[in-house]
């Protein structure tokens, strides 16, 4: 099993440059955040490896830290894997089930180490139509690592957190990503144009072999030249380029069949790219302070409550 891209020291430096305190355990990364009207801590730690855990290692930097619990969102455990029954029986010892996710539960993964023609052939036809479409209009997609480019990407970025009505990254968090990654060549933007202007635009993300797909933008002008599903294919033979054994979209919707969920629509997106879909196993909490940990799990649900009904 690859280390997600969430559990790396670039992950790490840019989370302390961010200004979010992020400690590195043994293998694994956590950030704390304060919680409100307290002295106290809550510790954050997406994506982990359950089999990288020393929790005996863990339990003293959260005492250190004031971290009254560690929360594992969505552990880098897919529900085909192999190992699943050990992984889930490590947290299960040690941890209790978590009340939410903050990660989506499901993914998309593609094998890049199929040739060109192979992945064509495995996307959905509508997908192939409209990357045809997209080229005889004359939409191009050029790759960019310049400061000038962050900017069309943010602003594309900002308008579609606008329009879907989503809880965006600030414009200052993405730049700070685009940055660290950067340093280390590791981030890339894929911006698609149609008659000298910019519609659509996605951050790449390379680590360890694996193109990630974590943050995208579109306008709505000229939906009707397929921008996206252009964009989506170049950005296929980019990480083939670049070495990639696997493209990781990021995110998905855990049920499929569930046209109500709001990821439903963009998980339809990247399935058409004959990308295979994976749940992940739930999420645990790993508890050193039980009585201050099921305060603020009480108020936090109540927050999350109140930004649903701000949307």
């Amino acid at each position: 099993m690859k280390k997600h891209v969430l559990q790396s020291e670039i992950w790490e430096k840019f989370k302390n440059d961010y200004g979010t305190s992020a400690m590195r355990v043994g293998e694994i990364l956590y950030t704390k955040h304060k919680i409100p009207f307290s002295n106290y801590y809550y510790g954050y730690c997406p994506r982990v490896n359950p089999f990288e855990i020393d929790f005996e290692k863990l339990k003293t930097s959260m005492k250190e830290n004031s971290c009254v619990a560690v929360h594992f969102d969505v552990p880098n455990i897919t529900k085909e894997d192999s190992e699943v029954e050990k992984a889930e029986n490590i947290l299960k010892e040690k941890c209790i089930k978590s009340q939410r996710d903050e990660f989506a539960k499901g993914n998309f993964f593609m094998d890049l180490e199929k040739d060109e023609e192979e992945i064509l052939a495995d996307m959905h036809k509508k997908h192939r139509y409209n990357i045809r479409l997209a080229q005889r209009k004359g939409v191009t997609v050029r790759e960019s690592t310049s400061d000038e480019d962050f900017e069309t990407f943010y602003n594309l970025y900002y308008e579609t957190s606008q329009r879907q009505k989503f809880f965006g990254r600030s414009r200052t968090y993405l730049e700070k990503v685009w940055k660290n990654f950067r340093d280390n060549n590791a981030s890339f933007l894929l911006i698609a144009e149609y008659q000298g202007k910019p519609l659509s635009a996605w951050m790449l993300l390379v680590f360890e072999g694996v193109l990630y797909y974590p943050y995208g933008g579109s306008t709505e002008r000229d939906k009707d030249v397929q921008s996206s599903c252009l964009l989506g294919w170049e950005s296929i033979k980019f990480g083939k380029k670049m070495g990639c054994e696997l493209f990781d979209m990021w995110g998905a919707t855990e049920d499929m069949s569930k046209k109500s969920d709001p990821y439903y629509g963009f998980s339809v997106f990247k399935e058409k790219f004959g990308a295979r879909h994976v749940s992940y196993i739930d999420s645990y909490d790993f508890v050193i302070n039980e009585p201050v940990y099921r305060a603020f799990i009480v108020a936090n649900n109540i927050r999350w409550k109140l930004l649903g009904l701000l949307k």
